[in-house]
């Protein structure tokens, strides 16, 4: 279910505003800056991957998920379904069409920092109606703290202290957390929630584990 104009042009209108953007990698591909990089791929989809924000590759190609660690998300999921790693990139991308991707805002910033909790409060609204009415699963696999503690935001204090703690626990990455989201409209899901680390070779302390990790819990998601 691809995005209505309505609310392609809901995000467009608060890109619009949005300091930060990676402008020069927009024009060296001849993107547009304003445009959403989302995957909404199978709205039936059992099982979905949310991360932090898009890299380099995700505004080349206009979809999430397909840059370095992307990859190596990709080549796990594929090898289980598959029985073997993909042959080449446009195997690895054929996955877009059988899942659900996004991330905290679908913008790629400069430098690839973290977006700050004022942008990702800003597009909150808009990405919680896709996780709540676009997509129609509820198991969710989190890359990173950034993007498990999105689901933080806007939360009563003692949900966003349980949601903390959670990702404080050693079994965090072997664990899942039910989490409830609700759109302006009121209308509400509860999606659980698999963290793991974020699958970047920065993130030394997880980089080697991450494959293990995420094969572990595909195991577990896609019987």
């Amino acid at each position: 279910m691809p995005l209505s104009s309505a609310e392609r042009e809901s995000f467009r209108q608060l890109a619009a505003d949005l300091p930060g953007v990676d402008l020069p990698v927009y024009q060296q591909f001849a993107k547009d800056p304003l445009d959403p990089i989302i995957g909404l791929g199978d709205p039936d989809a059992p099982l979905g991957f949310f991360g932090r924000d898009p890299g380099r590759e995700e505004v080349k190609y206009g979809e999430p998920f397909i840059g370095s660690g992307g990859q190596i998300a990709r080549k796990v999921l594929y090898t289980h379904l598959h029985g073997q790693p993909p042959a080449d990139f446009e195997a690895s991308r054929s996955l877009s069409q059988q899942f659900f991707w996004a991330n905290t805002v679908p913008y790629k910033p400069l430098g690839n920092k973290a977006w700050s909790e004022r942008v990702k409060k800003t597009f909150h609204p808009l990405m919680r109606r896709l996780l709540v009415e676009h997509w129609h699963g509820t198991q969710l696999i989190t890359f990173g703290r950034e993007a498990f503690l999105w689901f933080s935001i806007g939360q009563p204090k003692e949900e966003r202290a349980r949601l903390e703690a959670f990702w404080k626990s050693e079994d965090r990455f072997e664990s899942s957390i039910e989490v409830t989201l609700e759109t302006e409209e009121g209308i509400r899901k509860t999606l659980t929630l698999y963290p793991l680390p974020h699958p970047s070779p920065l993130n030394q302390t997880w980089y080697t584990r991450f494959p293990g990790l995420l094969e572990s819990r595909i195991k577990m998601l896609l019987k």
